[in-house]
């Protein structure tokens, strides 16, 4: 049996850019030391439901405990030290399971 990939899904509302950058760039290393590839950053949408926030991150993981691993590392840690007061978050890790 092999592990599901899963999704790093998190909606974000910027509301300072030049430390929000900071975190982005830091945290852009620290997903992809684990595994994680971008699927979506920003880009068109179209809000259905719930609150909506202008900046919309999809992030793909090798497996859940890897998507939950990048989250608790030092290097992702230390990026969101600038995310914190820098933007409104809600980020929630899925695990795919191929069902429609």
């Amino acid at each position: 049996m092999t592990d599901k990939t899963a999704l790093w899904i998190a909606h974000v509302t910027v509301t300072d850019p030049e430390r929000y950058g900071r975190y982005a760039a830091l945290a852009t290393e620290a997903i992809a030391a684990h595994g994680g590839v971008f699927l979506v950053r920003s880009g068109s949408y179209v809000q259905l439901e719930g609150n909506e926030r202008a900046r919309n991150v999809v992030a793909r993981f090798p497996t859940l405990a890897a998507a939950e691993a990048c989250y608790r590392s030092p290097a992702y840690q230390a990026a969101l030290d600038h995310a914190h007061g820098a933007a409104e978050r809600d980020l929630v890790i899925v695990e795919e399971n191929g069902a429609g």
